[in-house]
């Protein structure tokens, strides 16, 4: 092995996920069919970060209540809560 090689940087890990390459788009809540939306999609239409959702859940104070789901699925929002809360329903 020469000195080359050996001080040659190696490619960025991505830490178990997958980068993303498209844009995510989100369904308008008028056009929303489904009852409960992940945590991503209630952070978008509610204009806050994803943690301040997941803190709202931890504590148990915020505006609305997720439903819990174990395992990979983690917390569903209410879109009928989420219309209320915007002043949509």
């Amino acid at each position: 092995m020469d000195l080359e090689t050996a001080t040659t940087p190696t490619a960025k890990k991505t830490l178990g996920r997958r980068p993303r390459t498209t844009p995510r788009t989100f369904t308008p809540l008028a056009l929303e069919t489904r009852t409960h939306v992940t945590t991503a999609d209630a952070a978008h239409h509610l204009c806050l970060s994803e943690q301040t959702l997941r803190a709202w859940s931890c504590f148990e104070n915020g505006r609305i209540r997720p439903l819990r789901i174990p395992g990979r699925l983690g917390l569903l929002w209410s879109v009928a809560e989420i219309k209320g809360l915007l002043g949509l329903a």
